[in-house]
């Protein structure tokens, strides 16, 4: 199985305040990996450094492995357009429909015509599940569901093979998070994805990865599936995923495999 994704010795600061320290981190293509932990372990951080917003301090990140850090322009460029990003908000440009968000990274990293844009971004946006009415209709008079499929549509624009997602699900109900679950899985089969998401949404760690990479004491403490790390021993693990919700999470999908409740 090939890396698609490769972190080592990992340093973030800002100013005398360290985020990240000797972080390390692995993903292979296929997976879906989902990045947990608590407040202030430097999960949005590790995101924007891994997509080239961002620059760390010190250590190394490759893409498809191509060092990342301090990489050439025409590097960069080649990179992004293997990549797609769901930012938490959508972050749609409110004065363009959604075909029209769609087609801004192909009319930025591609020079086919105008009317294949469309086109492709029709596809697209139906690939993300959304009716073909949705395609002329602008960010605000779209449902918040809808704003996400809109935001993965446009982040799948140029047939990423790697997909990054911060916080896929906040904001949805757990209808709308759940088929968005689906979603994702459903394009991670169909289309041969490697998946990278931030999330904090229990029921989308146990349904939809393969593994969980959980960030603390400035590094990656374990990266492995989630029936695994519910029963790690470490101390900040444990309190993160033996919460109500959490606890409520894994027995509704891992058939009451955490510990029960305490009354």
């Amino acid at each position: 199985m090939s890396t698609v994704l490769e972190i080592e010795g990992l340093e973030t600061r800002f100013g005398p305040q360290v985020v990240h320290q000797g972080l390390d981190l692995r993903i292979d293509a296929g997976q879906v990996v989902a990045i947990v932990g608590g407040s202030g372990a430097g999960k949005t951080t590790l995101l924007r450094e891994m997509i080239m917003l961002q620059k760390p301090a010190a250590g190394t990140i490759r893409l498809f492995g191509e060092e990342v850090v301090n990489a050439p322009l025409e590097r960069e460029q080649r990179l992004r357009r293997r990549f797609g990003v769901l930012f938490q908000q959508g972050a749609l440009f409110s004065a363009l429909t959604v075909k029209e968000n769609v087609m801004v990274p192909l009319a930025e990293h591609t020079d086919i015509s105008r009317h294949l844009m469309g086109e492709l971004a029709e596809l697209k946006i139906a690939l993300a599940g959304l009716p073909p009415l949705a395609a002329n209709k602008y960010p605000r008079e779209l449902s918040g569901g809808m704003i996400k499929r809109a935001a993965l549509a446009r982040a799948l624009a140029l047939d990423p093979d790697l997909l990054f997602l911060d916080e896929p699900s906040a904001g949805l109900d757990p209808i709308s998070a759940g088929a968005l679950d689906d979603l994702i899985l459903q394009l991670r089969e169909a289309l041969g994805l490697t998946v990278v998401m931030v999330t904090h949404d229990m029921d989308s760690l146990w349904r939809v990865t393969d593994k969980v990479a959980f960030i603390g004491e400035k590094r990656v403490l374990r990266l492995g599936p989630m029936r695994e790390l519910v029963d790690d021993p470490h101390p900040l693990i444990q309190h993160y995923f033996q919460g109500p919700r959490a606890r409520v999470a894994a027995q509704f999908n891992s058939g009451a495999s955490a510990s029960e409740p305490t009354p």
